[in-house]
């Protein structure tokens, strides 16, 4: 028995013969996802193998200025006077820098760095320079540490009402001073106005007195030879007078202060090594237990002055347990909106300013202290 095919029913295409169809939107979506994917995922692996000349910037270790080495060494040992026991820690932060020309990692980190809190990327010689400068780089990474020490102990020993005898030599002259043809390079400063300079601050005491564009009577010692010079002044643009000179001073110590840290460099640790002189030389407990992290390069007259990688700083103090971060006010547009959970900053202009912090920290009220606000 035989029946007639349905005349409504599809015919069966012949398996042999190809059969042409138009895709509907949804399969040609499916198609262009399919093929973004793909190309998403090859860039991905790209970026995975491939290298970046880059440098990654993220918290490094800390140290506490009050602390010791697995040694039992103090990292910050004073000698030539009597120092006291401190409670609580003072850490100075750091940032670990690795450079693609040296550290091998991939553009998929670089990218990871980009949108991270806790990292900066930048070229990489905008941070350390060509690559072929590094050992000039970290020459001058180092003579910048051992300098900091330096001006740490001087403003340490300055705000607790020490004066420390200093030599001031003229290093140059700026392009716009006075002096030129007056002073010369090698010159030594040994009283202004017929007041003598003693110190490294008697200087910028005297100059504080002075209006910009006064005259100026500065007696030198040239090889020997006493010389007065009389120039006009400058504003510094603050309001300031200077005399548009850059001077060196060699400082007579009157205590030994040896710091125990390798492996690191730069300036930014001045505030904290200068707060750990003060803390030791004094019987008062500052801290009270309180662990208090900072950064800063300071000046030997005591001025913090801004540094770099202020966001990771912060970030590795939070990771180090600190509950309180002292940063120098400069530097407050990049620590607003970038504070890390559970740490309170105080913003610091001076060594004074970063005393009486640590002060109102350890006594357990902070109400008077200054915060960063945005510019």
């Amino acid at each position: 028995m035989t029946t007639d095919p349905d005349p409504l029913a599809p015919a069966e295409p012949d398996p042999f013969t190809p059969i042409e169809t138009e895709p509907g939107p949804g399969a040609r979506r499916d198609f262009t996802l399919a093929l973004t994917g793909l190309g998403a995922a090859l860039l991905l692996a790209v970026l995975s193998i491939l290298p970046a000349r880059f440098a990654i910037g993220m918290p490094g270790p800390t140290f506490d200025t009050l602390g010791t080495d697995e040694d039992g060494a103090a990292l910050v040992e004073i000698s030539g006077a009597p120092t006291y026991d401190a409670s609580g820690e003072l850490r100075l932060t750091t940032v670990s820098v690795a450079r693609g020309s040296s550290t091998w990692f991939s553009l998929g980190q670089v990218l990871r760095g980009w949108v991270a809190d806790d990292r900066y990327v930048q070229p990489e010689e905008a941070v350390l320079g060509d690559p072929e400068d590094s050992e000039q780089v970290e020459q001058e990474s180092q003579q910048q540490w051992v300098t900091s020490q330096e001006s740490a102990t001087v403003a340490a020993l300055t705000a607790l009402g020490q004066e420390v005898p200093a030599t001031i030599e003229v290093a140059a002259l700026t392009d716009t001073t006075n002096a030129d043809g007056l002073l010369e390079p090698g010159d030594v400063i040994t009283a202004v106005d017929g007041e003598p300079i003693d110190s490294y601050t008697d200087l910028f005491d005297y100059l504080e007195r002075v209006t910009p564009g006064d005259d100026v009577m500065v007696t030198v010692d040239r090889e020997g030879t006493s010389t007065d010079a009389t120039f006009a002044t400058l504003d510094d643009g603050a309001g300031n007078a200077v005399m548009g000179i850059y001077v060196e001073p060699h400082f007579e110590m009157p205590i030994d202060v040896t710091v125990q840290i390798d492996k690191v460099g730069g300036p930014s640790a001045g505030l904290m090594f200068s707060l750990a002189i003060m803390d030791k030389l004094t019987e008062k407990d500052e801290l009270g237990g309180a662990l208090v992290a900072g950064t800063g390069a300071i000046s030997a007259d005591g001025d913090v002055e801004p540094i770099g990688g202020i966001r990771m700083k912060m970030h590795g103090a939070r990771d180090a347990g600190a509950d309180w971060f002292l940063a120098p006010v400069e530097n407050c547009d990049e620590v607003v909106g970038n504070i890390p959970d559970g740490l309170n900053v105080f913003a610091v202009d001076d060594l004074d300013d970063g005393y009486a912090a640590i002060e109102a920290i350890g006594a357990g009220d902070t109400s008077g202290l200054a915060t960063c606000t945005a510019a």
